[in-house]
């Protein structure tokens, strides 16, 4: 038996969760691979709300879909995914199938661009609201800079106090690696 890494069991989470024509928010665009991998979960009557501030993420995201003839399905929007209520179609309310964050920075980029606890938590508590019954939210929290480790030790006392009989809440780390290694938190909702 070989365990799985941690970016594949993210998305092994994902693709039972997400059907096709489901809904899916992709609230750290980054270099375009969740995004991608979620608008072919859904396939072409599916969406996928893709959110990040960094252009640069909008552009690598897009060109990246395009490259697969994927853009069908997938909202690029460049802004914060605390501000993802404003961007949800109304008819998807109550319907989003499975969301994903990876935290952090943007890989080769400008490194003192992170995500933040205030505004991932927000993002987390509209997503939760909007979250089918059986629908899964899952964070990639990457902690090796001091960023990162501010966000994540706001992040895990938020997650363990949601409520049991409404969220399953599962962790999943490799904890004999060193340089802290990226986790999950897969959070489902009852």
């Amino acid at each position: 038996m070989k365990l799985t890494r941690i970016l594949p069991f993210a998305r092994e989470l994902l693709a039972k969760a997400v059907p096709k024509s489901g809904i899916a928010i992709d609230a750290t665009a980054g270099n375009g691979h969740d995004t991608l991998f979620l608008a072919k979960c859904v396939g072409e009557h599916g969406f996928v709300y893709s959110f990040d501030i960094q252009k640069q993420a909008i552009e690598t995201t897009k060109s990246r879909l395009m490259s697969e003839s994927a853009l069908a399905p997938v909202n690029l929007i460049h802004d914060g995914h605390e501000n993802l209520l404003t961007y949800l179609k109304t008819e998807h309310n109550g319907q989003v199938d499975g969301a994903i964050f990876n935290l952090g920075y943007l890989p080769g980029s400008d490194k003192s661009v992170v995500t933040i606890a205030e505004t991932t938590i927000t993002a987390i508590r509209h997503i939760l609201i909007h979250l089918k019954s059986e629908g899964l939210l899952i964070l990639v929290i990457y902690s090796g800079h001091m960023e990162g480790k501010k966000e994540r030790e706001v992040l895990i006392p938020f997650v363990r106090q949601l409520p049991q009989d409404m969220y399953h809440v599962l962790e999943y780390r490799f904890t004999n690696q060193r340089n802290n290694p990226p986790f999950i938190i897969a959070i489902e909702k009852r």
